[in-house]
């Protein structure tokens, strides 16, 4: 992208205007794709605003006004951002829900956002709102996309997508200069989002980011100077599958295919997630690292139940990699001669076929934040042809922190500030400061929230402490999570973690040691893995936790253990562990919709299992 597209992207003040641009200019190109009984649908960038306008004129019919809530509980699909860009049109702000909240958690956020409309995506959404619309005074419609189940039920409260449509296309009979004029009253300080947090610290708070915010977002990802080199365009496709509420997903699902025309791939669930992934082939791909971790260990347990000839020609070829990848890490990422030599071989006999599997072949770039990951994992992807950049942002930095540059690469980095961006550690925690035009406004009613987290000079303070590596950013830990021993000694339980989930028979890690004499970890196996192995062995099991129980298992991972320790300094060592005895769950409040671990839950659901560890 140009520096006068930019400046263009810029001055536009919502993501709506973007797309409105695209529409008058490039009306036929392809903006989304949705798949939906095994068949790709099309959208054009013209059909895309057309439906954008016709739901921005019903919520007006609905008496949306600027400031208003409209709330949105689905898994990813058109509608999902159609709905969040018809809001920007007429300066409501949009506020999102995991299609896994459950129906206290809908009431917590329902309420405290005080949301006015739900777009609820079917009838188990409609179900959880229905429970507790008692409770929600603000609440005026639901509308159901899926009308399954839905369209028969006999409540004023309820609305079809469809009914939405064709009211707001009456509506814009009645006035066709209405949007054209309530988007020419934008403003920068309107608040275009309320993105609640993970959570994992407390209840939810809803972080306010507004246009400006998110304009300074779009116009840093979608130029030449941004995330990738060169800067992303129409050619590029991205799949849609983290929660479009999270700001991560948020950034590159909608403001990316805004600001850049991107185009983006909705699949049919998460379940197929590995097939669409192989039909599309994206470009851009970005995950969390569990979704890197995953991949990695699909790849190895594949690799076990192999014929002979599959598992030597795969051995070969994997050193070639692990050569390649060293060297990549070496040489910030860049390409040798001699990388390229081996690396066309390899794409021969192996690498080739396997990203293909992976869908994979024509990433260009692969993104991973939201949580740490192994650098051995990143190393791994680099050396068959997928390179992998570590990120770094927060819902309250609009995700603008920091990323790896291609031929700049540091493992175990986070890269470097994006221009724009000023970056310091606070002197006396190392905790890392941000500052720049995408720094959220505050918490939604949380005033003193919102002063203990910017500063009266508008440093964002992250929660996270860091340290130089160069001109590069390390993530050493959440600061609330940093372990001092009874000795005295400062431990980083993610570096830990990290080693430990390299293994692909673990799933999920977490380390104590706080205020006590040694270190310990709960263990969650990954059970697919391990249950691939114990059938291996002729091992009989059922349940997850018949399985965690094995003493065949439990020597398995102490063969893990005691190979991460190998790595470790003395102080640092798991002395001891234990299995956590159900698989983590979002729905049961053991994780992020993201898939990071709410260590405080953890340490409390397993109090017990803690405690006999130190006995």
């Amino acid at each position: 992208m140009t520096t006068e597209a930019v400046k263009r992207i810029a001055k536009v003040s919502t993501v709506a205007s973007m797309i409105q641009h695209r529409a008058n200019d490039t009306p036929d190109d392809v903006a989304v794709r949705q798949k939906s009984l095994g068949i790709w649908r099309e959208i054009t960038w013209c059909e895309y605003w057309m439906q954008i306008e016709a739901v921005a004129y019903g919520l007006i019919a609905l008496g949306v006004e600027p400031g208003d809530r409209v709330a949105i509980q689905s898994e990813n699909r058109p509608e999902w951002i159609i709905v969040d860009a018809a809001c920007s049109v007429i300066r409501a702000t949009c506020m999102g829900l995991y299609p896994t909240n459950p129906a206290a958690e809908v009431e917590y956020l329902m309420a405290d956002s005080a949301s006015k409309i739900l777009i609820a995506e079917d009838q188990e959404q409609v179900d959880k709102a229905l429970a507790v619309r008692g409770n929600l005074p603000e609440l005026e419609r639901i509308i159901y996309v899926e009308p399954r189940g839905t369209n028969r039920y006999d409540d004023e409260i309820l609305m079809s997508w469809d009914e939405l449509v064709e009211m707001g296309d009456e509506y814009r009979l009645a006035d066709a200069r209405l949007l054209p004029r309530k988007m020419a009253e934008v403003e920068p300080d309107d608040i275009a989002y309320l993105i609640y947090t993970s959570g994992t610290t407390g209840p939810p708070k809803g972080a306010m980011l507004s246009v400006g915010n998110v304009g300074f977002a779009c116009a840093l990802l979608g130029s030449s100077g941004g995330f990738v080199d060169p800067a992303p365009g129409p050619n590029d496709d991205l799949i849609s599958f983290l929660p479009l509420c999270h700001v991560y997903e948020k950034a590159f699902g909608h403001w990316l295919n805004a600001s850049a025309g991107t185009v983006t791939n909705f699949g049919e669930s998460l379940d197929t997630l590995n097939t669409d992934m192989r039909e599309i082939q994206p470009t851009i791909f970005e995950a969390v690292p569990r979704i890197w971790e995953k991949m990695h260990a699909g790849i190895l347990i594949r690799m076990a139940s192999a014929s002979r000839f599959k598992k030597l020609n795969y051995s070969i070829w994997m050193k070639t990699a692990s050569r390649i990848g060293k060297k990549l890490a070496a040489n910030g990422g860049a390409w040798t001669l001699g990388t390229r030599i081996q690396y066309w071989f390899g794409y021969i006999f192996l690498f080739r076929a396997l990203k293909e599997r992976l869908g994979l072949s024509r990433c260009r770039h692969g993104i991973t934040a939201a949580a740490p990951i192994a650098p051995e994992i990143i190393e791994f992807f680099m050396g068959i042809g997928v390179p992998v950049y570590e990120a770094y942002g927060m819902t309250e930095n609009a995700a603008i922190s920091t990323t790896n540059r291609p031929g700049r690469v540091i493992l175990g980095t986070v890269g470097e500030p994006y221009d724009e961006v000023d970056i310091r550690l606070d002197d006396s925690t190392g905790e890392i400061l941000v500052r720049h035009a995408g720094v959220f406004v505050g918490y939604w009613a949380k005033p003193v929230a919102t002063a203990e987290t910017i500063d009266a000079d508008g440093w964002l303070h992250t929660g996270d402490v860091g340290e130089w590596d160069g001109s590069n950013l390390k993530i050493v830990d959440r600061l609330k999570d940093i372990i001092i021993t009874a000795g005295g000694k400062n431990i980083s339980p993610s570096e830990i973690e990290n080693l430990v989930k390299m293994s692909p028979y673990v799933g999920e890690v977490v380390v104590i040691g706080d205020r006590r004499k040694y270190v310990t970890a709960l263990i969650a196996i990954d059970f697919d893995a391990t249950s691939e192995w114990a059938q291996r062995k002729r091992l009989a099991h059922t349940t997850y936790r018949d399985l965690s129980e094995k003493p065949e298992v439990r020597e398995l991972i102490q063969r893990v253990i005691t190979e991460a320790n190998g790595q470790l300094a003395s102080v640092e060592q798991i002395k001891q562990f234990g299995f956590m005895t159900k698989e983590l769950d979002h729905e049961d409040g053991e994780l992020t919709a993201t898939m990071k671990v709410k260590r405080s839950v953890i340490v409390s659901q397993f109090a017990d299992e803690i405690e006999a560890l130190y006995r």
